[in-house]
């Protein structure tokens, strides 16, 4: 899929540039990733599904600011990940932001808490649920009065799209994925 475009007349140095941790933490000897739902009150992006995540600070590397952004929305203590390297970033026009994905990896689950008035819960989903058969369909949304077909996962908890959809989607065909049917 071709990247998406900046709306014309878009100033590059505007671009802010945000960084989401893709955590996979052992639960009964199986892989699960670790997704949030924000909270409602988070204006544009309210009620979806993401990564934990946020804005890049001043001289913060992607790394850090991901393992920052976690530890702040999800409690997590940021000594037990083990960073396995970054997937490609995402532009999200609609709130003008560089997404920069970092996966990592833990020895086993650590204890999470949402943070009040940011994350509304903390979902934990199998790996082999994202890649289960029919796990992901087409839903169509409306955006600008034209109806758009978004590919969409679906987990028992929750439906997964966009930004967080595409990231995942890197990851799991890095497992060997090769998409929806």
């Amino acid at each position: 899929m071709p990247p998406r475009l900046w709306p014309p007349g878009t100033d590059p140095s505007r671009i802010r540039h945000a960084a989401g941790l893709l955590l996979l933490v052992p639960r009964d000897d199986r892989a699960h990733v670790v997704l949030t739902v924000r909270a409602d009150t988070l204006g544009r992006h309210g009620g979806q599904v993401s990564l934990p995540g946020g804005a890049i600070d001043p001289g913060e590397t992607f790394e850090a600011a991901a393992l920052r952004e976690a530890h702040e929305e999800i409690g997590l203590d940021v000594s037990l990940v083990r960073v396995l390297g970054a997937l490609t970033p995402i532009d999200i026009t609609v709130s003008g932001f560089r997404l920069h994905p970092i996966v990592g990896v833990v020895d086993r689950e650590p204890s999470l808490r949402p943070a009040a008035g940011e994350v509304a819960r903390i979902l934990v989903v199998p790996v082999a649920q994202l890649l289960a058969r029919g796990a992901v369909e087409t839903r169509i949304t409306r955006r600008n009065d034209i109806d758009v077909a978004v590919p969409t996962f679906l987990s028992g908890e929750a439906e997964i799209w966009g930004a967080t959809a595409m990231i995942l989607a890197e990851f799991l065909a890095i497992l060997g994925w090769k998409g929806p049917e």
